[in-house]
């Protein structure tokens, strides 16, 4: 497998939008649209890149930097990934996690956070493997955890 990080376009969008996803996954993921959506809101403050090995879309993440949100969990905040069901188990999710805390680092930022739904079947397993240590709650009752760089 070679991994490659690039960032989300006309070419890769289509192969995003049409990834699956293991039975139960789905009750913890937005759609993909949100993300995408980001993008067109304020391009600016977007970080969308796709990982792909070869010519295949294996996965995407979606992340915002906005040093003036309301709160302090959006101001550097991973808002998505996923990786094809196919492809679960590859190290590709660690890949883009990764490339994530690399663009935290270039950016001069301490920490980036997520906020999930926990539950089985959820992303909180993976979440920790990578390194994400909770730190909170949402006043929705999603659990907020960070990585510090």
């Amino acid at each position: 497998m070679t991994l490659n990080l690039v960032e989300l376009s006309p070419a890769t969008i289509v192969a995003v939008n049409t990834m699956s996803l293991k039975p139960g996954q789905e009750e913890f993921l937005a759609p993909i649209s949100y993300s995408i959506a980001a993008t067109v809101i304020d391009p600016a403050k977007a970080w969308q890149r796709v990982a792909v090995d070869g010519d295949e879309v294996v996965g995407f993440i979606s992340a915002s930097f906005d040093e003036d949100a309301p709160h302090e969990h959006f101001k550097s905040v991973l808002l998505r990934i996923n990786v094809d069901a196919d492809d679960q188990g590859r190290g590709i999710g660690r890949f883009l996690v990764e490339a994530l805390v690399d663009e935290v680092r270039r950016r001069g930022l301490d920490h980036i956070t997520v906020m999930y739904e926990a539950g089985e079947g959820g992303p909180e397993a993976f979440f920790h493997r990578v390194g994400f240590t909770p730190v909170g709650e949402t006043e929705y009752g999603e659990v907020v955890a960070e990585i510090r760089v």
